[in-house]
């Protein structure tokens, strides 16, 4: 579209990860440096924890980019799965053809492949993407397949990437032993002003630019302000803005240009669209909360319940018995009454009371 206008030879804003456009910023560098400490060091797991857009998917693909044929990866993308389905998926990554849908099955399968790969000296690594939406369950599945090792390391390395919600996630109770077996957790934040000045010339550059000024200089700060740094934010405005710049006519991309782009895109500054994420974050963790809290109390309220059934379970047959007792009496109490009135002649003898007189 814009290519030859601006003399390009690739679109350097492109939306779909490419590790060939990946900018080495410290936070990027430092955790693609953790995903290849968890592989040659053979050291269990490790969690990449970053918001949407902020580049986990590109390192994951440069990390993938520079193994060698010694390294056999699963990468899971597709989280929204159940124990089984999730164990079909990797023995399928792992270019293994699901046994059957027995989970038996499966597990020695996966268990005897591992093994296998060891013994030719492999070394064998599970990526799963978008791990925010596995289930307590699939996190269990995969705890499990980190215990294989042998004295001295683990056989599979299991690198965990998500959204913030993985750390919620694994900081929940249930997951306390899945959490002692991480060995390395990062953060991914969005880039710096000036880092996301560096960003944007970088892939520029990557994709032919033989100028640095095709956006002006002040118009930096104004992209930094309405993206916070996060690289996928980034790529859209600065797409934008420079199709706005090309419809225009434009050799360059000025304030004016960028302002227009935010507009189409009815962006509104960062802060105040992270203040809404979070927001709503705290809203679905207290409704979360509240949940539990309603399960546990209604669980609370249906043993009490149930205790008060039991307790009339037991005293049932006294009760019973009681009333078998006082149909008796009031059936003695009727032939007395028929008998004095055969006696004295009296039809309505006085009422015989209970209780004192």
């Amino acid at each position: 579209m814009y290519l030859e206008h601006y003399k390009l030879g690739e679109f350097p804003f492109q939306l779909t990860p490419d590790s060939d456009f990946m900018y080495p910023s410290k936070i990027h560098s430092r955790a693609k440096a953790y995903m290849d400490y968890a592989i040659w060091n053979r050291d269990g797991f490790v969690v990449i924890t970053g918001e949407v857009g902020a580049g986990k998917t590109t390192i994951i693909q440069k990390f993938l980019s520079e193994l060698d044929k010694s390294v056999v990866v699963a990468k899971i993308f597709q989280t929204q799965l159940n124990e089984v389905e999730f164990l079909q998926a990797v023995l399928t990554e792992f270019g293994i053809q699901p046994p059957s849908t027995n989970k038996v099955d499966i597990m020695n399968a996966l268990n005897a492949f591992l093994l296998d790969c060891y013994a030719r000296s492999k070394q064998l690594v599970l990526i799963v993407d978008e791990a925010q939406n596995l289930t307590h369950g699939v996190l269990e599945e995969i705890r499990m397949l980190s215990g294989l090792e042998t004295r001295k390391e683990k056989i599979l390395h299991v690198i965990l990437v998500g959204q913030p919600e993985l750390k919620d996630k694994l900081e929940s109770p249930e997951m306390a032993q899945l959490l002692q077996r991480v060995r390395l957790r990062f953060h991914l934040r969005g880039l710096t002003e000036t880092e996301s000045h560096d960003y944007i010339l970088h892939r520029l550059r990557v994709a032919g630019a033989d100028r640095d000024n095709i956006f002006h200089d002040n118009t930096f700060p104004v992209v930094y302000q309405y993206t916070g740094g996060i690289p996928r934010l980034i790529n859209t405005l600065c797409d934008t803005a420079m199709t706005c710049a090309y419809a225009d006519d434009l050799q360059s991309v000025t304030v004016s240009v960028v302002k227009t782009a935010i507009e189409e895109l009815q962006w509104v500054p960062f802060s105040r669209r992270a203040k809404l994420v979070s927001m709503h974050r705290l809203v679905a963790v207290e409704d979360k909360q509240g949940i539990a809290r309603l399960l546990r109390d209604n669980t609370q309220l249906m043993g009490t319940v149930g205790d008060k059934l039991k307790m009339l379970d037991t005293i049932a047959p006294a009760l019973v018995g009681v009333a078998n007792r006082m149909n008796a009496i009031e059936g003695q109490l009727r032939r007395i009454a028929d008998h004095l009135e055969s006696v004295t002649g009296v039809s309505n003898p006085p009422q015989v009371k209970s209780g004192k007189q």
